[in-house]
């Protein structure tokens, strides 16, 4: 054969040299077919993986979900002339003045990041509020006053600082604070004028929750109430004079809840409402005395939990409501004569907060239902209980008319209550039009919270964009139904929750107008574990799971989690020290059986969750990936427990939009 020539050897060379790169190149993608594109947005902050470019169009199609705003009422102004409020701005929720029955909104704090749990200072026109510290827990507490616009910080942010309580002439204010130790959950007495002015009352003991309630109204002691479990909490006395505290409610006295309602003094001082379940199941509205300790109850006959109470400022009468089936029931407590008298007027919707006016002749009501955001409406509590509405908030746009409105069902589970078998209820949101529809099963976050008949864009996006149908079930360990209900998953009963969202996945598969072939899960917090699990026993069943701040090991969780909040969370689910409990826990695990989840899966999570460690996503992501499943994931750096920021939800919605469609909905 012929020796190649110079200029034959040269041409080859240059050949290879033009294919290298695309050689290169070539090797490259193929090295990471198997690893999801990787990409940070909303400034860096956010890391997705796995998750695709989001179309354009679906972008815009969902940017109206994103700017739908609430209503948050906040009080009245000191003259009962205005009202208060806390509503979006922009990208951040700020504080707000009404002056008139859907009068115009004008805007009194001016911040990027948004203002929340604002309370008026008594007998001042300046506010206190918490300010979101962007990727934090810790809220700096902050004040206003509304006719100067100056601010004065009174926390740093360094430190967990919560609950506020004004003493009622606004001088001291009281909250809970982890300043002791970077894990307390210590009490605080502040003088607001001058921040550098701040005690310890109360130094919490380890392995409870405590917060204050209530001032007397002399200023000179004050409630606090102390939760170890969901069915153990308690309500102290402190005498702010000498330090000293005693227990009035609850532990030794009578064990039970006390939850439902932070206790209140009457206006004479000499007792205070709280709620209690000693009389059975529920949480009813007491009064206690303080000399005597008598309790007397004052909504024995009505068989549900006492969730909201709101005291006069004359103290003759008080604003109840009670959790009915997961909608609320308002009374008006005349407190002389313990009549409860209902409002009809209020009906069919949940309440979020309630304020009397200064003359105690109205109530600002923050009212909200599946089709509708918070918004604020005035009660006339006089003979007519005439009701006005405040405040019209927009919903970005888009048609409030296709918004749809739930249907409550009782479907039947696996095992038995009394002479038939248990039902567990369940709110169904279906589209418009004719199925067989998609289902998008919402597990609510808490273990022990409740599902509600509340608005949610993102779930309205689901039913609208995607004619899915959304169920949210209040499976057995869910609040508003008794505390034998709650306690059902107790401990090692926890696996009975998720055979009731099997149990739900059984009832699917018999309405001819919901499609069980295609079914997906979303889950946040206790929730994202529901979810979890699920998939665990029942992936053949499902077709995408979504999981938000979600737990995957219980002994991970539990080892890592806030100190402060441990004990209240192995009161829950047991304690991973005891050498059989964990096993047990291990077993419940969705991170020791992950070879089972066989479903694609979407994990969106933040880094500074002081609850759920951001570890609990990471593991479960990078096992699955690893064993070469479907994951999508989405990391805030700037997000705490769930994701509160707007640009954050707004990215959420986008993406889970498209991981639901490409999952559940048929190739067009």
């Amino acid at each position: 054969m012929k020796a190649p020539t110079q200029a034959q050897r040269c041409l080859k060379a240059m050949t290879w040299l033009v294919a290298l790169p695309f050689a290169l190149c070539a090797a490259l993608l193929a090295q990471s077919a198997d690893k999801p594109a990787a990409r940070s947005v909303n400034e860096g902050r956010v890391q997705l993986e796995g998750v695709p470019v989001i179309p354009r169009e679906l972008v815009e199609r969902l940017r109206p979900y994103g700017n739908v705003r609430r209503a948050a009422l906040v009080d009245w102004t000191a003259d009962g002339e205005s009202l208060l409020i806390v509503t979006r701005f922009g990208m951040s929720a700020q504080l707000h003045r009404v002056d008139a029955p859907l009068g115009a909104r004008t805007q009194l704090s001016f911040f990027d990041e948004a203002v929340r749990d604002a309370r008026r200072r008594p007998r001042s026109e300046s506010v206190l509020f918490a300010r979101e510290a962007r990727g934090s827990a810790f809220d700096p507490l902050q004040l206003v006053d509304l006719s100067s616009g100056k601010i004065t910080r009174l926390t740093t942010g360094d430190t967990l600082d919560s609950a506020p309580v004004w003493s009622p002439d606004g001088r001291w204010l009281a909250f809970r604070s982890s300043r002791r130790d970077g894990e307390s959950n210590d009490i605080w007495l502040m003088d607001p004028d001058d921040p550098d002015d701040v005690r310890l009352v109360f130094e919490a003991p380890d392995g409870a929750l405590y917060a204050p309630a209530d001032f007397s109204p002399d200023g000179r002691r004050l409630l606090i109430e102390q939760t170890s479990a969901a069915n153990d909490s308690r309500v102290h006395l402190l005498d702010l004079s000498n330090g000293e505290s005693e227990l009035v409610a609850g532990g030794g006295l009578a064990p039970g809840s006390y939850l439902g309602i932070s206790p209140r003094f009457t206006r004479d001082g000499r007792g205070f409402f709280l709620a209690s379940d000693e009389a059975g199941e529920f949480r009813q509205l007491a009064r206690q005395d303080l000399e005597s300790g008598r309790r007397e109850l004052l909504s024995d006959e009505l068989p549900w939990d006492v969730e909201h109470f709101e005291l006069s400022g004359d103290g003759k009468r008080a604003a109840v409501s009670f959790n009915v089936n997961g909608l609320s029931r308002l009374y008006i407590l005349e407190t002389a004569t313990r009549l409860l008298r209902p409002v009809p007027e209020v009906a069919e919707r949940c309440i979020a907060a309630l304020r009397f006016s200064p003359d105690a002749r109205r109530l600002a009501l923050e009212l909200s239902d599946a089709r509708s955001p918070g918004d604020v409406y005035v009660l006339d509590v006089g003979d007519t209980l005439k009701l006005t509405r405040w405040t019209n908030s927009e919903v970005g746009g888009l048609d409030a008319s296709s918004f749809t409105s739930p249907e409550l069902i009782h479907y039947p589970t696996f095992d038995s209550a009394g002479e038939g078998v248990r039902r567990i209820p369940a709110f169904v949101w279906k589209p418009r039009g004719k199925g067989p529809f998609p289902v998008v099963i919402a597990l609510h976050a808490g273990v022990g919270a409740q599902a509600r008949p509340l608005f949610c864009s993102t779930q309205q996006a689901w039913i609208t964009e995607l004619g899915a149908a959304v169920i949210a079930p209040n499976v057995r360990g869910s609040q508003g139904y008794g505390n034998s209900f709650s306690a059902l998953d107790d401990g090692p009963l926890r696996q009975d929750a998720v055979r009731d969202v099997a149990a739900l996945l059984d009832w699917i598969e018999r309405q001819p107008d919901l499609d069980h072939a295609r079914v997906a899960l979303h889950g946040s917090g206790y929730g994202g574990y529901l979810a979890l699990a699920t998939a665990v026993h029942h992936s053949a069943r499902l077709r995408a799971v979504i999981e938000v701040a979600g737990i995957g090991d219980f002994v991970n969780f539990l080892e890592n989690t806030r100190a402060s909040h441990r004990e209240l969370w192995r009161a829950e689910l047991g304690d991973e020290r005891v050498a059989a409990v964990r096993a047990q826990l291990e077993a419940l695990s969705p991170w020791r059986q992950l070879e089972e989840i066989g479903v694609p899966l979407f994990v969106a999570h933040g880094r500074q969750d002081p609850h759920v460690p951001v570890s609990e996503a990471e593991r479960i992501v990078n096992a699955l990936r690893d064993n070469g499943r479907d994951v999508w994931s989405l990391l805030a750096d700037d997000e705490a427990h769930g994701l509160r920021r707007p640009a954050n939800r707004e990215l959420f919605l986008q993406a889970s939009v498209l991981f639901l469609q490409q999952r559940l909905l048929p190739e067009r």
